[in-house]
């Protein structure tokens, strides 16, 4: 002869187990927390204390504070602060998206990109370089990483002379944008359409990545008469 469960038996028996049913229907969502939401909010919270202070002044717990996890959450993610920031030094995932496009527009991808990144990502992917003297030897990683990841990768894909200084040209015009629109906050710029200084500051950087040929000389004129020869 079967059982016939009854629906009362898988039903709480208690107070205490109902409240415990609910915390855990509850709490699911949050243990499926998403991981790669979680680590950008942990990278963009380095990157931005690493804007303002010394490798040695920033702690896991300030980080923590800033990307709204524990300490042991960053932990998990990364092992170590050290493992943490060599990510953070690291140019060459914002590299990839800052040189997204063919070469001819160029120049106008790379500053849109870092005026969008400042507007509504609250991160540039290139000025972080500008604070490597506060770094001591991390310093030293830091400007040897934008060397290779971002100019020297630029470099690699102009033609015509002189490419590895065009590439710095360039990207010293995209870094002189990125100080004055997002730590000099110049009054006018920031009020400016971000479409209108796209069209004023893109051709400057463009002139670096695609120089005009130089024009072919024309024909000579005409020579002085032997008198006002001297």
């Amino acid at each position: 002869m079967s059982t016939v469960t009854s629906p009362r038996a898988t039903a709480p028996t208690s107070r205490t187990d109902a409240m415990r049913a609910h915390r855990d229907a509850t709490d699911a969502p949050a243990s499926r927390r998403d991981a790669g939401a979680t680590k950008a909010a942990i990278l963009r919270a380095a990157r931005h204390l690493l804007a303002r202070q010394a490798h040695a002044d920033i702690t896991l717990k300030a980080v923590a504070d800033r990307a709204g996890v524990s300490p042991p959450l960053i932990l998990k993610y990364f092992g170590n602060k050290d493992t943490l920031f060599s990510q953070v030094m690291s140019f060459e995932t914002d590299a990839v998206t800052l040189l997204d496009a063919p070469l001819a527009e160029l120049g106008r991808h790379m500053v849109r990109h870092v005026l969008v990144s400042q507007t509504e990502q609250g991160a540039d992917p290139v000025l972080r370089i500008v604070f490597a003297p506060l770094h001591g030897e991390q310093g030293d990683i830091l400007r040897a990483n934008f060397r290779t990841q971002v100019t020297e990768r630029l470099a690699g894909r102009l033609d015509g002379p002189d490419a590895g200084l065009r590439a710095e040209l360039a990207v010293g015009a995209l870094l002189g944008l990125g100080v004055m629109f997002g730590i000099a906050r110049g009054s006018h710029l920031c009020a400016a359409e971000l479409g209108d200084i796209v069209d004023r500051w893109a051709p400057a950087v463009q002139a670096q990545l695609t120089p005009r040929p130089e024009p072919a000389p024309g024909p000579p004129g005409p020579s002085l008469p032997p008198a006002l020869q001297t």
